[in-house]
């Protein structure tokens, strides 16, 4: 496939592309070589090769997959506006008091 100087003007208008007049000759030329590689990339026989995600055979790690917060709330919190500030959830006094202080 070739193209010419007035296809490359309308696909670089279609894709918005500003090409300045005397650059759409050289640019036909090259997409037409990038054109004529594709084509004969297609017609090289793939029906029995098994697609890859990757050139090398590696099996990634796997981890435990559990719900953790973190464990760094405290510095989270740290930036947050208006005084922010933790409390565990396990430390009974620390939620009575913030009850209370809620409360009033």
């Amino acid at each position: 496939m070739s193209l010419d100087k007035d296809t490359v003007a309308r696909i670089a208008r279609l894709a918005r592309l500003k090409v300045p007049e005397e650059e759409l000759e050289p640019l036909a030329g090259e997409l037409s070589g990038i054109l004529a590689w594709i084509e004969q990339l297609n017609e090289v026989d793939t029906k029995n090769v098994e697609p890859m995600s990757s050139v090398s055979d590696v099996t990634l790690p796997q981890r435990e997959d559990k719900v953790t917060d973190g464990g760094i709330a405290e510095k989270i919190l740290a930036n947050a506006p208006g005084g922010a500030v933790y409390i565990d959830p396990s430390d009974k006094s620390a939620r009575a008091s913030l009850r209370r202080a809620l409360l009033r």
